[in-house]
């Protein structure tokens, strides 16, 4: 490396002397200043970034983008989180009105949260290069889509009950299994807690009993269809339960004779069978039951025991007009 030449005026002598200086030692001052240049930088950005908390204008442009799109998915958030609640009251509203009021069943959680739970169903995202706040959003407005799909499946069984609301007028079970003749009937037993006939403990009386003789008609409460036809000789005896829809059904027990096969549809006031002791009986009578939901409800709530019989004897003879079942004569 060849060597530089300086000269330098010296003012003893009051002329130029000539200063050579080697190509390394060059090397080496230029190679400490750029070093020097390097730690100052070093030291510049220690300085900037972790004393004085500043970001570097790339990072600051990226946390500029974040900080916007966060905000974004804030406002998503907070919108779901109203949406959410306006859900669950058009379901609380399905479940305890609408669905109640045409004798349907509530919809169950599992079906409500449309399967959510057990298998990881969003691992995907965890493969994602997206941050969890925007994960769990994610999986918000999916959860939130289905259940909306649920709730929207619900109001269209709802409307298309609701179509047949008319029927529900002849369906729900309004009148008295027997003519209610009280010279030949009386209420031998409530609905509720009383003393059983037979063991003499307390016990829970899911039904009405008329004591009434044997062989009198029984009469289907409203219009329905025969689901079952039981012939026993303990419990219940010979009874017949009748699907009116809606949520409701009735139970004749205890009779003599069954007119009336499974799969029959009958109409209100359609003679159905007899009265009789069959079953786990004290004496003549017909146990007569209304259940809705799947629960025994008070029957006195769904009769009038109060119309004359020869009102009821008309609107009997008058369905057994344009009925195909067989009936008993007037008594």
């Amino acid at each position: 490396m060849s060597a530089s030449r300086k000269y330098i005026f010296n003012q003893e002598t009051l002329s130029y002397e000539e200063q050579i200086k080697s190509g390394r030692s060059r090397v080496i001052k230029y190679s400490c200043l750029f070093m020097a240049s390097i730690g100052m930088a070093v030291l510049y950005f220690w300085l900037y970034t972790s004393v004085f908390g500043q970001d570097l204008p790339k990072t600051a442009r990226l946390r500029s983008i974040n900080d916007g799109w966060s905000a974004r998915v804030d406002i998503i958030n907070r919108h779901l989180d109203e949406y959410d609640e306006a859900l669950a009251m058009l379901q609380m509203r399905d479940d305890d009105v609408y669905r109640s009021v045409f004798g349907m069943s509530p919809i169950s959680k599992e079906v409500r949260n449309a399967g959510f739970g057990g298998v990881n169903r969003y691992a995907y995202l965890d493969g994602a290069n997206i941050g969890d706040h925007i994960k769990s959003t994610v999986i918000r407005l999916d959860v939130l889509t289905k259940k909306s799909y649920v709730q929207s499946m619900s109001f269209d069984d709802v409307e298309m009950i609701a179509r047949r609301s008319g029927e529900m007028v002849s369906c729900i079970p309004k009148i008295a299994p027997i003519i209610p003749d009280r010279a030949h009937y009386r209420l031998s037993s409530s609905f509720g807690i009383r003393k059983d006939p037979i063991t003499g403990r307390r016990a829970s009386h899911q039904g009405l009993d008329f004591a009434i003789e044997v062989g009198s008609p029984v009469y289907s409460t409203g219009d329905g269809v025969v689901t079952r036809v039981q012939r026993s000789r303990v419990g219940y005896g010979n009874n017949i339960i009748v699907d009116h829809g809606f949520g409701y059904k009735t139970r004749y027990a205890h009779l003599s004779s069954i007119d009336v096969l499974e799969g029959t549809v009958v109409k209100r006031g359609d003679f159905i069978g007899r009265t009789g002791n069959t079953g786990k009986s004290s004496g003549p009578h017909l146990h007569y039951e209304v259940i809705y939901m799947g629960r025994p409800v008070n029957p006195v709530n769904y009769l009038d025991l109060d119309i004359p019989a020869e009102e009821y004897a008309s609107m009997v003879r008058k369905v057994e007009a344009s009925s195909d079942i067989v009936r008993p004569s007037d008594r």
